[in-house]
């Protein structure tokens, strides 16, 4: 591996991730939940996402290791633990890469019907053009991180300027402040309206980009200071824009639009509500940007998925869970047969799964794998006190149990329907683990360190089944339920940290990633592991 990437490359990285193929959409879907209270969903879910990057961010900086998602908690709480974060994690990276194909082929619809069904199906040819575009992904990634981080930073300058563009020019050109006190009020839907907004309105399905720092964090340059600046920095960016983009949608809408309430909302046209509102005020010039631009988004997305994946492939392969070959790099540093397992999976999720179970299942296993940040901070406290770190967080205890709560709330506000989905596909890694580990023995596994997950993983979806999101049976009211998943999830903070890895195992862990890592990069001085600052 080569360490290529520099701070505006990964904070690029970042952006693409989160300013998708759902920019175009997600001011809609906010505002269809929570009317004008959107703005307040993207700010509370903007706090949200900058706790667990804080986290994450002092993780990254003395542990800059490929795929961090899945590897991380290998060393915070050892094999069983990092196998399922790492797994739920794949799977949802894995669907991304699909939901950004299937966006590119939405947004060109317009300009080649035959490649869906009257029934909103992908045709044949549909599925065929769907895979073709999933092995450029691959093929592009395989040309090395440095050449993907070229690519990919000329194409998040489009994807940066021309959404602030448009927030401006329908700003500028049209703007009702009586849509934020008229049709139901601020919040029509109250505090329910702004947490489903949160959860299935778009706004942590576009924030989780963030996460693809995390992951190419073992190629960048400078890490202890680049990853900490490149997770801050991205969010704080996407999170004005995207703002920006939904205070413009919200002081556009005409009274016609809003006749039937803010959930009856509807805009017709691939490129979405924001193209219609662009047009309705006269900016057709920048309605034809959109067309094309919307089309890069979605794209610059899906190489940036497929290429952290790639990380989170090899990590699992050291974990124990994926098959040895797929720890293998190429000449240029990367790892080709985690490429190509990954772009089997994500063709295979187009025949198996309807769309809409593909971005269910994308949301809540992502979610899920973040959990491990705020308890692996403490955990790595006590593991590597005197380290020396170049991004501290604040009040670590405290900020951590937060952080832990609130991505608690954000997986059981993903509701039951979600959650059940999530629960199959924990079934399933289970399983592989168990196959995985069949011949060696059991013993050898962290199950001690684990045991956290049971109580967790129940409590929640006991929660979920019994509360009013998502299908669920409603048989716990709004308030009470978010207070019974913050009691959960403070008791298993407290008891997730106390099961930490003990300094023997992880010493001799971080031994095992110090040998993968000489084999795995050119210089030696890129490897992460080999650092005469790791203080124990």
């Amino acid at each position: 591996m080569h360490r290529s990437i520099g701070l505006l490359g990964l904070t690029f990285v970042a952006i693409s991730g989160i300013l998708g193929s759902g920019w175009l959409f997600a001011p809609l879907l906010a505002a269809q939940a929570a009317g004008p209270s959107a703005i307040l969903a993207w700010l509370i879910g903007g706090i949200a996402m900058l706790l667990l990057a804080a986290t994450f961010a002092e993780i990254s900086a003395i542990l800059p290791v490929p795929g961090g998602i899945g590897r991380v908690p290998h060393f915070s709480h050892g094999s069983v633990v990092s196998m399922a974060m790492g797994w739920t994690a794949w799977v949802g990276y894995n669907t991304a890469a699909t939901i950004e194909v299937e966006a590119v082929l939405r947004y060109s619809a317009s300009n080649a019907p035959w490649l869906y069904a009257p029934d909103g199906q992908l045709t044949p040819g549909g599925l065929g053009v769907a895979c073709v575009l999933l092995m450029v992904f691959t093929v592009l990634n395989a040309f090395g991180v440095k050449f993907f981080a070229r690519i990919n930073t000329a194409l998040t300058w489009i994807k940066i300027v021309v959404p602030s563009l448009l927030a401006a020019v329908i700003i500028a050109s049209e703007f009702r402040f009586e849509n934020f006190s008229n049709y139901g009020g601020f919040a029509p839907e109250g505090l329910k309206g702004i947490l489903s907004a949160i959860s299935s309105g778009g706004v942590i399905f576009a924030l989780l980009g963030f996460r693809h720092v995390i992951e190419m964090a073992g190629e960048a340059r400078n890490p202890k200071v680049n990853v900490p600046l490149a997770l801050v920095l991205s969010l704080v960016i996407c999170l004005f824009i995207l703002g920006a983009l939904q205070i413009a949608f919200l002081g556009a809408l005409s009274g016609k639009d809003l006749e039937n309430g803010w959930n009856a909302l509807h805009f017709t046209g691939e490129l979405g509500p924001m193209a219609a509102l662009a047009t309705a005020v006269g900016a057709l010039w920048i309605v034809s940007l959109l067309d094309t631009s919307a089309r890069i988004s979605s794209f610059a997305s899906g190489l940036v998925s497929v290429g952290s994946n790639a990380r989170l492939g090899l990590a699992m392969a050291q974990n124990g869970l994926f098959p040895k070959f797929m720890e293998s790099l190429s000449q240029r540093g990367v790892p080709l047969f985690a490429l190509l397992v990954n772009f089997v999976v994500s063709a295979i999720f187009f025949f198996l799964l309807p769309f809409k179970e593909v971005i269910a299942l994308n949301t809540s296993s992502i979610v899920l794998s973040f959990v491990v940040g705020p308890i692996a901070v403490m955990a790595f406290r006590r593991l590597l006190p005197d380290t020396p770190r170049a991004f501290q967080l604040p009040a670590a205890p405290v900020t951590g149990c937060l952080a832990f709560i609130v991505a608690s709330l954000i997986i059981y506000w993903s509701g039951w329907d979600t959650l059940s989905h999530l629960g199959i596909c924990l079934v399933v890694g289970f399983v592989l683990l168990l196959v995985r580990n069949a011949q060696g023995g059991f013993d050898s596994l962290d199950w001690r360190e684990a045991s956290w997950l049971i109580p967790y993983i129940a409590g929640l979806l006991l929660l979920s089944y019994l509360g009013s999101f998502g299908s669920g049976l409603d048989l716990i009211p709004l308030g009470p339920d978010m207070l019974a998943v913050g009691l959960l999830a403070t008791v298993v903070y407290v008891f997730a940290i106390r099961l930490s890895l003990n300094k023997e195992k992880f010493k001799r862990y971080l031994a095992e990633e110090f040998l993968d890592e000489i084999e795995e990069y050119d210089l030696p001085e890129d490897a992460p592991a080999e650092k005469p600052d790791l203080r124990f």
